[in-house]
């Protein structure tokens, strides 16, 4: 008790030592008195990108799931001006190739981990890829090659749609969609087209309302694969009875490949959707504010 009184004397002083005060700022963040709670995030705030580390520590080792999701709010707080500053240099250089847009995804990932290291699921790519680059390389039939990628990631590996829990952001990052297996077409399309390229294989995404879809090309046709029903090959018909039966007049924009900036356009319009659904406003109007950028880029 004297110890908590103290450690709030000091946050409405704002006199404390930076090591011992992260982790009595960490002690105060239940507490209910409104005055500890502003002195707490502002003080978080004035120390900025130097707390990340231990309060990241903090929240692996909590047992609590509403002080972990506090603290994650924390951390997020403290660094989405950094992710902001990242998403601008990248979009500077131009997002219009698989490479760049990877990066891109890898990126958006911290809207929901500020601390997710990139270079680690570039890692866990590269590993997936090299899973199955034998095989790859030492087939001759370019379709036989995509088969042999759609049955290693959708039957072997067991990716696929989470239809149970659809609107769920976990679905719409990539890491969480690498960690968990599971996830939104879009994302599944996505890991197929990075794997792809680490392989060579001609893998494109295709914006269809409603329903993202894959594509790939050989030398005499293009073929659609539907990555939420295991990587199912689909006709042309089968899409444009689709989006009939869903209100939508098809159109031949509508089936065909995308470009790098719209497929990312669409991935943060889903994670704003299923925030709003969640009522997260804050990050609505911080991954509004990114689209605008992108959007700007295009």
């Amino acid at each position: 008790m004297i110890k908590e009184k103290v450690a709030v004397t000091k946050v409405k002083e704002g006199i404390m030592t930076t090591k011992s005060e992260i982790e009595s700022l960490i002690y105060l963040l239940e507490d209910p008195d409104p005055e500890v709670q502003t002195g707490v995030q502002r003080r978080f705030s004035e120390l900025g990108e130097q707390a990340v580390p231990l309060l990241d520590q903090y929240r692996s080792e909590s047992i609590n799931d509403s002080e972990r999701e506090t603290i994650n709010n924390i951390i997020y707080n403290i660094t989405i001006g950094s992710l902001y500053e990242e998403f601008s240099l990248l979009s500077e250089q131009g997002i219009d190739n698989p490479r760049q847009l990877e990066r891109a995804i890898l990126l958006l990932c911290r809207f929901g981990n500020p601390t997710m290291r990139t270079e680690d699921y570039v890692r866990k790519l590269d590993q997936i890829a090299r899973q199955i680059s034998s095989d790859i390389a030492y087939t001759p039939s370019v379709q036989e090659k995509m088969q042999i990628l759609l049955q290693f990631i959708f039957r072997e590996l067991r990716f696929r749609g989470d239809s149970k829990d659809y609107h769920n952001p976990e679905n719409a990052f990539m890491d969480r969609v690498i960690e968990r297996r599971k996830g939104l077409p879009i994302m599944l399309s996505l890991l197929v087209i990075f794997i792809g390229r680490r392989l060579s294989l001609p893998f494109y995404g295709v914006n269809m309302p409603i329903h993202f879809m894959l594509m790939y090309e050989t030398q005499n046709r293009e073929i659609l694969i539907d990555p939420f029903d295991g990587g199912t090959i689909v006709s042309y018909d089968q899409c444009y009875y689709f989006l009939k039966k869903n209100g939508i007049e098809p159109r031949p924009e509508h089936l065909q490949k995308s470009s790098e900036l719209d497929i990312l356009s669409r991935c943060v319009r889903n994670l704003i959707h299923s925030y709003t659904k969640s009522n997260q406003t804050k990050k609505v109007d911080d991954l509004r504010e990114l689209l605008q950028m992108i959007e700007l880029k295009g």
